[in-house]
């Protein structure tokens, strides 16, 4: 058995974090679904970058576009639908057979709404309808504006992958914005089964504090955060707050690892995904990651972390987590924020080429 079944099994959904037009028309997603286990995928601005600026795949479809009067931002969220509708398909016998659990990919809005409530809002609302898909999460950054728009959208019906948290902190946030929407949607009378998950972001800690930690301690910040932000995760669940949701026909928005390809070449591909194998969660791979799993053997349920431990050992070497994931949360949003800007560039040189020919 690959080991990718064995996580699936574990009660850990896998999906992939990458979308090209090449993983589609090639059928290398669809040899992932069926052979490796995957079950959704994430998309986001950096992917679509590299995937429009390192290949021709989009050529075609821009020339087009640019003859039918599109240009920057209205032409890419074409051509990134597009691809959405195709990839959202071919999970569509999963999310049916899972009663919407699984088969979901995600769509972001665009990073400069990050700190937008009403401009995120409007966009997570255009956004799901113009593709027309069910199984389509909109990706909202859980910045004070995004939550605010998280829980709008929540009450909306609109599905929410809620991206770039960091810390066990901004992840209840995030998940007390997701129950805040379903508990309106059922004071309102309406139907409270609206999914959700929430993206931790986990190798980015390691890489932020690798000039600062104790060797001892090296690559061990992003799995003490994940673990804290699963105890949380866990205890939630457990409340009379969520049982009360859960009763009422919601359903739980569950825990994303993402950023789970270790940055550290000297470290194992598998680092983040063996330390956070865990039922009731989703872990989403770059492909290198996603085939060194499927080449490997005696994977299994990660034993329980100390996470307080840990944490306050980093302490101890003068590392404050919560400065930590402030500069992490703002990191993401101005990173995000350039390849936005950067896709925009090539979106632009692209359609002056086309015109130009």
């Amino acid at each position: 058995m690959k080991a990718t079944q064995k996580l699936h099994d574990i009660g850990q959904s896998i999906w992939l974090d990458n979308l090209t037009r090449s993983l589609l028309v090639s059928g290398t997603l669809s040899n992932y679904i069926q052979e490796l286990s995957v079950t959704g995928l994430t998309s986001n601005p950096t992917i679509f970058d590299h995937a429009i600026k390192n290949s021709h795949d989009y050529d075609d479809a821009i020339h087009q576009k640019v003859k039918d009067g599109k240009s920057g931002e209205a032409l890419f969220f074409e051509l990134a639908i597009e691809d959405l509708r195709e990839a959202a398909d071919l999970f569509r016998p999963i999310h049916e057979r899972t009663d919407g659990v699984d088969g979901w990919v995600s769509l972001e809005v665009s990073p400069l709404l990050a700190r937008d409530t009403a401009g995120t809002l409007a966009a997570a609302k255009a956004l799901h309808a113009r593709a027309e898909r069910s199984n389509l999460f909109i990706k909202i950054p859980g910045t004070s504006a995004g939550l605010l728009a998280i829980e709008e959208a929540i009450f909306a019906g609109v599905p929410i992958n809620v991206t770039l948290l960091f810390s066990a902190a901004q992840y209840v946030a995030a998940a007390e914005a997701y129950l805040r929407g379903i508990e309106r949607r059922i004071a309102a009378g309406l139907n409270p089964d609206v999914g959700s998950v929430a993206s931790l972001f986990v190798s980015r800690w390691d890489v932020a504090v690798k000039d600062k930690a104790p060797e001892a301690l090296r690559n061990q910040l992003g799995i003490a955060v994940a673990w804290e932000a699963y105890e949380r995760y866990r205890a939630l669940l457990d409340s009379s707050r969520w049982q009360r949701i859960l009763n009422a026909g919601a359903r739980s928005q569950r825990l994303l690892w993402a950023s789970t390809g270790a940055k550290d070449p000297n470290a194992s591909q598998l680092l983040y995904v063996q330390a956070l194998a865990k039922p009731l969660t989703v872990n989403t791979m770059p492909d290198a990651t996603l085939k060194a799993l499927a080449a490997h053997e005696g994977f299994s349920e990660a034993f329980p972390g100390h996470a307080d431990q840990v944490l306050a050992e980093f302490a101890k070497a003068g590392i404050d987590p919560d400065a930590v994931a402030a500069q992490l949360l703002e990191e993401g949003i101005e990173s995000f924020g350039k390849s936005w800007s950067d896709l925009m560039a090539c979106i632009a040189s692209k359609s002056e080429a086309v015109k130009a020919a």
